[in-house]
Formats: structure tokens, sequence, C-alpha cells
């Protein structure tokens, strides 16, 4: 297990504003959901929905609302949602990875094909770009869980496979500073209960798309690739966005908008 990997995994952020606050709270419901319907309706016996439901009190998402989601869940509605992935290059050769929850699989791939072609990009092939990835378990802690060694010896301890901390400035896995902790893909819902115990509840955790390199992204290509990965964000059947660009805190503040 590494001691500090600086390697850095671009996860688009869920949103720059308040605005975007409707559309997260939407996007956590539906993870609950189809959680909820993929097995048991029971947190306790389900760990997919365990982990959904963790995440979405991580946010605020108010308990009925979380409550509805799950029985929702026993409605025919959701049947018709399936879950789907998109990839495609963006300005500057950036490899991009959307994950979709829809149900209307022609209508998401029209939008979000749209949202490439307008913003500089390419909507690829599956594989076309995945293989780029590796499939892990990311579980974020905020600063004040621990120092960086207390939270290295609690991931170690759990069965981790790395942990990055930023305690000064925000990252960019979320806007605020913290612990990221890596995993097996298959060992996530272990690690994740057995940091809890010692950390008590994590701000988030889930199933990600981590890139082995970077592709780096300078000057007004900067801008054009943050206007595609936006466009794709706002998309309503999009959950999450997934990029792999490298780009320098200069050139992030003059053309990233």
């Amino acid at each position: 297990m590494a001691g500090h990997s600086k390697f850095k995994n671009i996860m688009h952020r869920k949103g720059r504003a308040d605005a975007q606050r409707s559309k997260l709270f939407s996007k956590l419901s539906r993870d609950i959901t189809v959680a909820a319907k993929s097995g048991m309706a029971d947190p306790a016996l389900n760990p997919r929905l365990r982990l959904a439901i963790n995440n979405a009190k991580a946010e605020s998402l108010p308990k009925d609302v979380i409550t509805r989601a799950i029985n929702k869940a026993a409605g025919g509605d959701v049947d018709t949602m399936e879950e789907v992935r998109y990839e495609g290059r963006g300005p500057g050769g950036v490899g991009i990875i959307v994950e979709a929850l829809t149900d209307n699989r022609n209508r998401a791939a029209s939008n979000i094909g749209t949202a490439f072609k307008k913003n500089g990009g390419a909507l690829g092939e599956m594989n076309s770009v995945a293989f780029m990835w590796d499939r892990v378990g990311m579980i974020r802690y905020p600063a004040e869980a621990g120092s960086e060694d207390a939270v290295m010896e609690a991931a170690i301890e759990a069965g981790a496979q790395d942990v990055e901390s930023d305690l000064v400035k925000p990252d960019i896995y979320e806007d605020a500073p913290g612990h990221t902790i890596w995993t097996a893909f298959e060992d996530l819902n272990e690690v994740a209960e057995a940091l809890s115990k010692i950390l008590g509840d994590a701000r988030s955790t889930g199933i990600v798309w981590k890139p082995q390199s970077e592709v780096p992204v300078t000057g007004e290509a900067v801008g054009t690739l943050m206007k595609l990965l936006d466009a794709l964000d706002a998309e309503d059947d999009v959950q999450n966005v997934y990029s792999n660009e490298d780009i320098s805190d200069e050139d992030m503040a003059a053309f990233g908008g």
C-alpha cells in the first residue's frame, strides 16, 4: 500500500453552485430507488442500498425523501430505468466516461452525443476509453476525520489499497479538503464498514472509475473542456462524469471559467 499517492483521478464536481443542489438530490434519490430495486429494500441486507443511503445522508438529503425513494422501488416505473455507460473524447484527447440512469436510451444517447459535439468532443464506442481506467472503490472522509497518519493507519487496518490526503485546500474529488481512500472493487463494502467503526461516517462512498494516466490540457482547450463537462453533468439522465485531464492551477484559473 503506497504511503501517499500523488496520482489524481478527475471526477467532475457534482455542481459549482446551489443551483445544482436539486439535481444532486434527484440523482441521489434515483440511486436509492435503483439500489432498492436491485435487491432487498432493507439496507441491512442490501449493501448497495446501504451505500446509497449513506451518500444521501452525507449530502443532507431529507429522511422523508430517502423513505419515498425506497418505497418507490415497489412501483413499476423504476423497471423502465436502466444504467448506461457512454464513452468519448474531449478537447486535447481527454478521455471521458459518462454514467447515465435513464428511461429512454435513445434520448440519453442523443443528448449526450450533442453535448460532446457542441463542445469540442466526440462520442465513441463502448470501451473506447474505459480500458484506460480501473474500476475501484472510493471512500471520502473530511479533513476533520483525523491526521494523515491516523487515517492511513485506519485504512491499512480496514484492508484498503491506498490513501490520498489533502488537508489544506479543496481537491478534485470534492470542494473541500479531506482524505480519499481507495479499495479494490470487491472490497468496498467491507472496508467502508470497517472504517466507519474507526473514523465514523464517511462523506461519500462508491464505485468509481480511476484513470491509469492523465492527459495534459493547457490554454483555451481548458475552457472548452470545462464547458463540455458542465454540459454533460447538466443532463438529467447523467449520474456521473469522469475525465482524465491534468490541468495546472494557473490554466484552470485563467481558462476554467
